[in-house]
């Protein structure tokens, strides 16, 4: 690679500070091969001297001035051009009789159809409600029905005795034919309610002794009496509930419970038989 050093040009310094002189009046031949002489090769990649000032400024401001409005104005990308909007809208074809009428149509089916749900949707209401309330009154026909056999069931009023005496007995120890049905038990036995009712009445009761006055749904009364204390004396009671207990109490010749039916609180009538058609068989 040549050397980028220059020799002492045999023509004298003089010669070599032509090389830093910006061409003159020669022309621009100068610059070519044969004015440079064999050195020209060599010294061409030498900047030539630039003189101090504002010349070479003004160029580059120039040039600037030059790009912006030119090139860097080319640069900018230019805006991209609008694009419309597809319009959506649907077509109004009013004027179409067919598709007016058509649309009538589908509307007043709509809106039957609706009417019809709606109906529908009452109805299921109305149906849902009157099961509910059927349900609702056969449970309390169901409650009352029940209500009314536990007030008609019966218990017999002693469970350990046996019967003394029966209805319309006559005997020497009694003033008339006997009216009523005996159970002989230890004195203390548990007196029983016969069935559902009212205490309406308790306490002595001249020849029957200490006696309680039981009225029945119907009106029927039944007496207990003879009894040896009295454990319920008013009130409501249910069947089967302890009154009172067995005694020998008033005109009697030994412990026993005297039993008498009267119907409405009327004359007595036979035990027996009103019983047994109540279910139950003493």
């Amino acid at each position: 690679m040549a050397s980028t050093h220059t020799p002492a040009h045999p023509a004298g310094p003089a010669a070599g500070t032509r090389l830093l002189d910006h061409p003159g009046a020669d022309g621009p031949e100068a610059f070519g091969p044969e004015a440079f002489g064999p050195e020209a090769d060599t010294n061409r990649h030498r900047m030539p001297r630039q003189t101090r000032g504002a010349s070479p400024l003004l160029g580059v401001t120039a040039v600037a001035a030059t790009l912006g409005a030119t090139g860097f104005a080319s640069a900018t990308p230019a805006a991209a051009p609008a694009i419309e909007a597809p319009d959506d809208a649907p077509v109004v074809l009013a004027a179409d009789p067919g598709l007016a009428l058509a649309a009538r149509i589908q509307q007043q089916a709509d809106s039957q159809r609706t009417a019809a749900e709606e109906g529908a949707r009452v109805q299921a209401a109305q149906e849902a409600e009157a099961k509910a309330a059927a349900k609702e009154a056969e449970a309390k026909r169901a409650a009352e029905e029940a209500e009314a056999k536990r007030a008609a069931a019966l218990t017999l009023p002693v469970q350990d005795y046996r019967l003394s005496a029966h209805y319309g007995q006559s005997a020497r120890y009694w003033a008339n034919l006997h009216t009523g049905l005996d159970f002989a038990a230890d004195t203390g036995t548990p007196v029983l309610a016969l069935g559902q009712g009212t205490i309406t009445s308790a306490g002595w009761s001249g020849s029957y002794g200490y006696r309680i006055v039981e009225t029945l749904p119907d009106g029927t009364e039944i007496w207990y009496c003879h009894l040896s204390s009295i454990i319920k004396g008013s009130g409501k009671v249910t069947s089967g509930q302890q009154i009172g207990k067995v005694g020998a109490t008033g005109n009697v010749t030994g412990p026993h419970l005297h039993l008498e039916v009267r119907p409405g609180g009327g004359a007595p009538v036979d035990p027996e038989p009103w019983l047994q058609q109540r279910g139950l068989n003493p």
